[in-house]
């Protein structure tokens, strides 16, 4: 799985270049990645495809404005060509007081070792077997289940090297292998489909293929028999898989772009009760093996633990050096973004969850993305569950669920203990007192 790229030899030749063309500071980033995607449809394969990929990007800097191109080519002559590239767009382009490298004393000094890379050779047989023994899985639950969307199995492995004028270099090598599938199952006319899937960095912790299958498979044939219900005010649930976009919302909301263009609902909230007492969203960059996890951030600067929600009140932004230049604040390490990003789970299980619901929703799967930052107003698409005296008492479908992110957040009554860390951004069931759910 070796990409034959010599990383640093690149990084090192870009700098070099763009000083030699005049810039002030320079910075660049180098990615690689190879991996193997099998999928199966009826037990037969679909797809089998192999990728491997490369790319590098240059940003430079002359008297405040800025410059970047990228290239795909590690040739000498691609590379200086990209470089040229990069220093005629800045000398084009206005000066901006807030452009620039991350500040030296905030980038990272040391390189953790995260226990991120776990190679594995793997033929592409194996794989279709994997996804195949998935797909059965699924389709082996009811015989309702009548057709099927496909079953997956995908490995991959990258290299990110960043590098700038500073004197900054770092890199870290990471693998990924995923499981999934998706079937579809009728009944008297209707038909549904769901899915699952699982995730990890060492293949030795990915959940087997069966077990995930077979979970696709039970939330596939639950929905059967769904219904449409009347408008109301009423307490909803968020089953765990879903409940995770909600602290995506709040992400969009705490980042720097948005937060100086002034299209945030949050704007000015730093310090503030946001969320409920007892609600804490915390970020392990460095967790071992983490999905997201990464030692620095998009500019080189060191990654730490916090909470960026604790206790109920919001502890700060999400900010890359540029943002926090804009506010006259400092960089938090999010050129890029988030690093796992997960709302710390409560003492309850999901029945309790049902039984403190009462009557009301439980939301399983969220469409379309209607949410707007600058008011906070949500209103999206749902499917799910109706619950009468916290038992489930059939499924529902087409009906939308609507309210404002800063009364979802602050109206949250209870968090389930079934956290499930399966990607960046996680979280367990979350409970909201009331919103509105719009049907017939």
């Amino acid at each position: 799985m070796s990409t034959g790229v010599d990383h640093e030899a690149i990084a090192e030749r870009i700098l070099e270049r763009a000083r030699s063309l005049g810039a002030d500071q320079a910075e660049v980033g180098i990615q690689t990645a190879s991996g193997l995607s099998a999928e199966v449809r009826l037990g037969e394969v679909d797809t089998l495809e192999y990728h491997r990929d490369k790319g590098g990007s240059v940003t430079v800097y002359m008297g405040g404005a800025k410059g970047s191109a990228s290239t795909s080519d590690f040739s000498e002559e691609a590379v200086d060509n990209a470089v040229a590239k990069a220093c005629d767009l800045a000398r084009r382009t206005s000066p901006d007081p807030a452009n620039g490298l991350a500040d030296p004393d905030r980038l990272a000094q040391a390189i953790p070792d995260l226990d991120l890379d776990h190679p594995v050779e793997m033929e592409p047989e194996e794989a279709i077997e994997r996804a195949r023994a998935c797909e059965a899985a699924a389709r082996a639950v009811d015989e309702r289940i009548t057709n099927s969307e496909g079953g997956e199995f995908s490995w991959g492995r990258g290299t990110v090297v960043y590098a700038n004028s500073h004197g900054f270099l770092g890199g870290y090598t990471g693998t990924r292998f995923g499981v999934s599938a998706a079937v579809v199952a009728g009944e008297g006319g209707s038909m549904q489909r769901d899915y699952w899937y699982a995730t990890a960095r060492d293949l030795a912790e990915l959940e087997d293929g069966e077990t995930v299958g077979h979970r696709a498979g039970e939330r596939t044939a639950r929905r059967l028999g769904s219904r449409r219900i009347s408008t109301a005010r009423v307490p909803v649930l968020f089953e765990a898989p879903v409940a995770g976009s909600l602290l995506g919302h709040l992400v969009s909301a705490v980042r720097g772009s948005n937060l100086y263009r002034g299209s945030s609902f949050l704007v000015d909230q730093a310090g503030e009760p946001v969320f409920t007492e007892g609600v804490t969203i915390r970020e392990e960059p460095h967790r071992p093996k983490g999905l997201g996890s990464a030692p620095f951030d998009g500019e080189g600067v060191a990654t730490r633990q916090r909470d960026l929600v604790a206790d109920g009140v919001l502890t700060g932004y999400c900010l890359d050096s540029y943002s926090a230049r804009k506010l006259g604040m400092e960089t938090t390490g999010h050129a890029g973004g988030v690093h796992n990003l997960f709302l710390l789970p409560g003492q309850r299980d999901p029945q309790e969850l049902l039984r403190e619901l009462g009557t009301g929703l439980l939301v399983t799967e969220l469409i379309g993305m209607g949410v707007n930052n600058v008011t906070g107003d949500y209103s999206r698409g749902a499917a799910g569950f109706w619950v009468e005296n916290g038992e489930v008492a059939y499924p529902v479908e087409e009906i939308t669920i609507a309210g404002n992110l800063k009364d979802m957040f602050k109206g949250i009554v209870a968090v389930g203990s079934d956290l499930e860390l399966r990607g960046n951004v996680s979280a367990p069931s979350v409970l909201i007192g009331e919103m509105t759910v719009a049907g017939q």
